[in-house]
C-alpha cells in the first residue's frame, strides 16, 4: 500500500546562541551571531501506511516532538522532506492540517476560558462538519470517553484526564485520516490511561486512522503498537516491530521451570541461572541465540519437568539496552 506519512532525510538544525552572562553579555548576544548548531533531526526516514498504528520512541531530547512538528507543518525542516497523503505539510499547510488530528500531551487546543461544548462547536465549524455528522460522532465519543459529564465546564476548571478525553474528542471530530499523539498519557493515573487506550484502539481498529504516537509510557506501546520507530541523539535506530527490538538488543527471555524432584546443583547450559531453590529454576537466555524449545529440552535433559513458566524481557528494559548501545 502507498505510505500515508514519509519522511525523506528529514533534518531540523537550531541555532543556538552563545550564553552570555550578566547584564552586558546579555545586550552584546542582542548583535552578535555567535553561537552553535544543535542537530534535533538528522536524516530520518521512514514511511508509514494506512491504518498503521505506530509508536515514536527516544530519551528525552531525542527530537521525537520536533519530528511531530515538522510531520505537522509547525515546523520546516532544515533539509529532507515529509510528505502526507502525498502532500507538503510546509508547502500545502491548510490543505493537510484539514486531514489531521493532533494532540500534544502538555497543551490544549482548547479555549481555555470557554466550556468544552463551545470549543467543539467552534472547532467543527472550522472544519466545515455538517451539524448531523458533529452531533453523531460527539455521542458515540460520549459512549466511549464519557466526556458528556464535563461539556459544560471551562476548559480551565478540567481534571488533567477530563482535558486529555476532550482534546481527543477535538482531534477527531472532522474525522482525520492521520492523527499525531504527542504523550497522550503523560501525567494520568491509571484509570484515565487504560480509558483512553481503550479509545485509541476502537478508533484504529473501526475506523482504520492512521496513529503516530510518541510516549515514554512502554505500557502503551506494548498495548497500543504493531510497530516501533527508536530514534535517539536525532538519529534512527530502528524500525520494526516489539519482538525484533527485543532480538535486535540480545536481552534476555526468562525460562522459570519445576522438575518432579528436587535438583542438588543447578542445571548447566546456555543460560544464566538467575535462581535454584528445590526443584525450581529460573535461567535467563538470549533468543537470539537460542530458541525456548532448544533451552527446554536442555534443561529436561536433568530430570522430569512439572511446570513451565515463560516471560519476555521487559520493554523498558528493551529500550535502555538501545539506548545504552548507541550513546
Amino acid at each position: 500500500m502507498a505510505a500515508i506519512v514519509e519522511a525523506r532525510e528529514l533534518t531540523k538544525v537550531f541555532r543556538v546562541a552563545k550564553d552570555r552572562r550578566g547584564l552586558l553579555g546579555a545586550l552584546r548576544g542582542l548583535f552578535s551571531n555567535e553561537g552553535r548548531d544543535v542537530k534535533a533531526v538528522d536524516r530520518i526516514t521512514f514511511e508509514i501506511a494506512p491504518g498503521e498504528f505506530v509508536g515514536y520512541l527516544g530519551p528525552n531530547g531525542a527530537g521525537k516532538s520536533t519530528t511531530i512538528k515538522m510531520l505537522t507543518g509547525i515546523l520546516h525542516p532544515t533539509s529532507g522532506e515529509v510528505r502526507v497523503e502525498g502532500k507538503s505539510p510546509q508547502r500545502s499547510r491548510k490543505e493537510v492540517v484539514r486531514r489531521l488530528g493532533v494532540v500534544f500531551g502538555q497543551r490544549t487546543q482548547l479555549w481555555w476560558d470557554l466550556p468544552v461544548r463551545d470549543s467543539f462547536e467552534l472547532l467543527a465549524a472550522m472544519y466545515q462538519v455538517k451539524p448531523e455528522a458533529y452531533q453523531e460522532i460527539l455521542k458515540r465519543f460520549d459512549e466511549m470517553l464519557e466526556i458528556g459529564a464535563f461539556l459544560d465546564v471551562p476548559v480551565r476548571k478540567l481534571s488533567l484526564g477530563q482535558r486529555m478525553r476532550a482534546d481527543l474528542v477535538a482531534a477527531w471530530l472532522h474525522r482525520p485520516p492521520v492523527v499525531f499523539l504527542d504523550e497522550p498519557t503523560i501525567g494520568l493515573d491509571a484509570v484515565a490511561k487504560g480509558r483512553i487506550r481503550a479509545f485509541l484502539k476502537e478508533i484504529n481498529r473501526t475506523e482504520g486512522t492512521t496513529i503516530m504516537l510518541t510516549t515514554h509510557d512502554m505500557d502503551d506501546i506494548e498495548q497500543l503498537c504493531s510497530r516501533v520507530i527508536v530514534i535517539n541523539h536525532g538519529r534512527l535506530i530502528y524500525d520494526g516491530d516489539l519482538e525484533g527490538m527485543r532480538r535486535t538488543v540480545g536481552a534476555p527471555s526468562t525460562l522459570r521451570v519445576e522438575y518432579t524432584r528436587t535438583l542438588e546443583t543447578a542445571p548447566r547450559g546456555p543460560w544464566t541461572v538467575l535462581a535454584h531453590e528445590g526443584a525450581a529454576v529460573t535461567v535467563a537466555f538470549d533468543r537470539s541465540q537460542h530458541t525456548a524449545a532448544a533451552v527446554i529440552a536442555e534443561l529436561s535433559r536433568y530430570g522430569e519437568l512439572r511446570d513451565i513458566y515463560m516471560a519476555e524481557p521487559d520493554i523498558e528494559n528493551v529500550i535502555e539496552r538501545m539506548y545504552r548501545q548507541v550513546m
